[in-house]
């Protein structure tokens, strides 16, 4: 009778608890203290210490049967983290704004998932363990790192649109590690959505999961219907359920049903792979993965391994100082936890993504992850423009080389190799996640130049190959035509085309291109299509070099002076193509200032100045009326620049420049055979 009464007086407390009651040392007097500090009432602290006595019930960890460990996978923009809001509330969190678990500033501004998150939901008897993942392609990484600490998986598929590029990707991801997916049918509440509609959905679903290898367990998928911006979920189709109905319990019950508990023994020796790091600067590195077997408790000693050719490393020794565990939208610490839990511990130095930690008297290694190649690089150095340290503080090499390295560590799909003169190589999956890298480091003060994307090729039996990725697109019918154009410029194959079911005069369209093709594709398909398309991409497989690209971009205007713009100068130049830049910016020898009507670049002064002489002129002077510049973001510039060109990143300019400053060192690079 206990754990309902703990449980009840738990959620009609929490939403007075906050974070920063829970970010103490391992006792749980100090909380309480600075609870009862704030004015929250003596009653608030008997259930908090009521609920943390339940989390260390007798043995100090939890059953694993009474365990779910479940994530939460979809295609960008289907409503993954919407659900998870809605399923924090139900269960009783304070949920402090829409799309809480989307916590980094750069999520919040761009309204999408950049980093895995793990939280614990109380349901009944049980917790549930929710991975909440991005559903980008570039942010795969994410998707693999974690899918390998759960047991089941929430597959979000939007009712309207149906499984697109990335539900392929992540949903391959799931089924490799042998996960059963729950379908849940998001934004069924829409007008457009029929019942017809998602059983059109649930076919081609299925015929997903068919193509993608699925065991015949795994293609008997319970379905469920839900709004997850309205609050709800139902075992059958409908628009608008009884009052009494409108929640989450349908698919808590779900997961509870259909995901099985860890498979894992409180008796065993203590071993956890680590899927998530971050650092802290008070305890130093936190590691969090899925505990395999045993109980790991405070002071416990445990040492890090790494599993490699010769055989398994011992890393470091060391004792554990912290655990933590998140509950809703609440970081708390723990005295111990148990096989099948996903917990966070801080304690040890070295051990990273990727290692297991176990008790010192085991000498053997966990499996590693496997994660997918990636598929394209930049260079990324030292800014050495004539207005470099202007901007920024952090300008060398080193702190550059230490910035890099450091996010490599926490994020296994980017590699970074250390180049010439101060240079380095980072390898990742699109421009999307090494866009977010430096939108990041402009943050922290770096100034640095970067070279366009290059895509890593392979060479197989003496044959060329390159990746091919997987496109899908949706755009009005008047504009598939220019859509074909381009993109038969850039190598691309249509493999599929149709109406779109339920959108009147709207085509689908699924084809494969060369991740060079698409590299700057997507401002040009904005463009193109009067922003009312949609385009969706995602890695394929690597396949035979397709050849050259025909002309996908003009060329640009390049000044030839240092100095202030000015509008005199620009009123001259603005019929020879589109400027970048306004009057009153620096520019310098050598910087891109718009782009050239023609296909050949174009050497100009656009810091001319009027000469004034002392004879009165005729006539009088003309007003200066220039057009809007067209302003880059760091992703259109990423995609826009050329081979010769780079890209002058600083906390507050993004300014493209050619690789050689000097004209004439341009013209004796320019007639040398490019790759």
């Amino acid at each position: 009778m206990v754990g309902p009464l703990v449980r009840a007086l738990w959620s009609t407390t929490r939403k007075s608890i906050s974070s920063s009651a829970y970010h103490s040392p391992s006792s749980y007097l100090k909380p309480f203290i600075h609870a009862r500090a704030a004015g929250i009432s003596r009653s608030f602290s008997v259930a908090t210490a009521a609920a943390a006595a339940t989390a260390t019930a007798p043995g100090g960890a939890l059953d694993p049967n009474r365990l779910r460990n479940v994530a939460v996978i979809a295609h960008v923009d289907h409503g993954k983290t919407t659900l998870m809001d809605r399923l924090l509330r139900q269960c009783g969190s304070d949920i402090p704004h829409e799309r809480a678990l989307d916590s980094n500033q750069l999520e919040k501004e761009r309204g999408i998932t950049i980093a895995s998150k793990i939280t614990c939901i109380p349901w009944k008897e049980n917790e549930l363990n929710m991975v909440d993942t991005p559903g980008h392609a570039d942010f795969g990484g994410e998707v693999e790192r974690v899918v390998g600490m759960v047991e089941g998986a929430i597959l979000v598929v939007d009712a309207g649109e149906g499984p697109l590029a990335q539900t392929k990707f992540v949903l391959a991801k799931a089924l490799r590690y042998g996960l059963r997916p729950i379908l849940l049918l998001n934004k069924v509440d829409r007008p457009s959505v029929s019942e017809e509609r998602c059983d059109e959905v649930e076919s081609l679903v299925f015929d997903l999961f068919a193509n993608l290898g699925a065991t015949e367990e795994q293609l008997d998928f319970p379905v469920l219907y839900a709004s997850a911006k309205e609050g709800w979920a139902s075992l059958t189709y409908t628009k608008n359920p009884p009052d009494d109905a409108k929640n989450m319990s349908s698919l808590l019950d779900a997961i509870v049903k259909y995901v099985p508990p860890p498979t894992a023994s409180l008796d065993e020796p203590f071993q956890m792979l680590v899927s998530m790091m971050e650092k802290d600067d008070y305890v130093g590195r936190i590691l969090t993965g899925r505990i395999t077997s045993g109980v790991i408790r405070i002071n416990d000693r445990v040492h890090g391994l790494r599993d490699t050719d010769s055989g398994v490393i011992k890393i470091e020794e060391g004792k554990v100082v912290k655990l933590r565990k998140n509950k809703g939208m609440i970081s708390f610490d723990v005295e111990c936890a148990g096989a099948g839990d996903i917990i966070s511990m801080a304690g040890l130095k070295s051990p990273s993504i990727g290692h297991t930690i176990a008790n010192v008297e085991v000498m053997t290694a966990l499996p590693t992850v496997e994660l997918d190649p990636p598929t394209i690089s930049m260079t990324f150095g030292v800014n050495d423009s004539p207005l470099a340290g202007l901007d920024g503080s952090q300008l060398t090499g080193g702190k550059i080389g230490d910035r890099l390295l450091a996010e490599a560590e926490t994020n296994l799909a980017i590699n970074v190799i250390p180049g010439l003169a101060e240079s380095y190589e980072v390898q990742g999956r699109g421009e999307l996640q090494l866009g977010i890298l430096l939108e990041n480091m402009r943050r922290e003060n770096f100034e640095l130049s970067v070279s366009p994307p290059r895509v890593m090729y392979k060479i197989e039996k003496g044959v060329k190959l390159e990746p091919i990725e997987e496109v899908t697109i949706e755009v009005n019918e008047e504009h598939v035509g220019m859509v074909m154009e381009a993109l038969s410029h850039r190598r691309a194959e249509v493999t599929d085309m149709g109406p779109v079911a339920g959108n009147f005069g709207r085509t689908r369209m699924t084809l494969t291109c060369p991740s060079r093709g698409l590299v700057g594709y997507r401002s040009v398909f904005s463009s193109d299509t009067r922003g009312t398309g949609f385009m969706h991409r995602a890695f394929m497989a690597y396949e035979k070099y397709r050849g050259p690209l025909g002309n996908v971009r003009k060329g640009v205007l390049v000044s030839c002076a240092r100095g202030t713009v000015t509008s005199y100068a620009l009123m001259s130049l603005e019929p020879r193509g589109t400027l970048f830049v306004s009057p009153g910016v620096e520019a310098y020898d050598g910087m891109i200032v718009g782009e050239h009507s023609r296909d050949t670049d174009l050497d100009v002064n656009p810091v001319r100045n009027k000469e004034l002489t002392n004879i009165r002129s005729a006539g009088k002077d003309e007003n200066v009326k220039l057009s809007p510049p067209r302003r880059m973001t760091l992703e259109e510039a990423i995609g826009y620049v050329a081979s010769d060109e780079l890209i002058e990143v600083t906390p507050h300019h993004i300014r493209l420049r050619k690789r050689y400053l000097d004209s004439n060192k341009r013209k004796t690079m320019s007639k040398r055979p490019k790759e």
